[in-house]
């Protein structure tokens, strides 16, 4: 099962997370276009909390058992064969039982097009590491279940 672990300690509210989930989303994965260029800029599928002096990212938990999966009413959020927790927006009806099934209240509603709900994908369709995880200066995130798990 792949998911994005936190090291507490290391996270200072920066909000680099934010913005590198908000190019990976871009059309561009470039950071100049995705927040400068004439594209729709994309919407971070993840949160930063900041609580001084705690602040960490929220985040899709990729449950092994996950409540939102099997609280949806059309089979629209389901797990893939690497064990992410994934929305297949075709079957969504936006009925939000996901969104109060999540107990970490990691999936938001997109305020961008169609109202369906937002959650981390961990990147798959950019490949390679998700994007928070490889540009965290301070190494507050980390990819386990991975190929690239530590």
């Amino acid at each position: 099962m792949m998911k994005i672990e936190l090291k507490r300690e290391n996270c200072v509210g920066c909000g680099l997370c934010e913005i590198y989930c908000v190019v990976a989303h871009s059309p561009s994965r470039e950071i100049i276009k995705a927040f400068k260029g004439k594209e729709e800029r994309a919407e971070a599928r993840l949160f930063l909390e900041i609580n001084k002096p705690v602040s960490f990212p929220l985040q899709c938990q990729h449950c092994e058992d996950a409540p939102c999966v099997k609280g949806c009413i059309t089979g629209a959020m389901y797990k893939n064969e690497k064990g992410v927790t994934l929305l297949n927006k075709e079957k969504c009806v936006s009925c939000y039982t996901c969104i109060l099934e999540c107990p970490f209240g990691a999936i938001k509603i997109s305020k961008k097009g169609s109202p369906l709900p937002l959650k981390c994908d961990l990147c798959l369709e950019a490949g390679g590491e998700p994007y928070c995880v490889n540009n965290c200066p301070n190494g507050a995130l980390i990819l386990k279940g991975g190929s690239r798990d530590e």
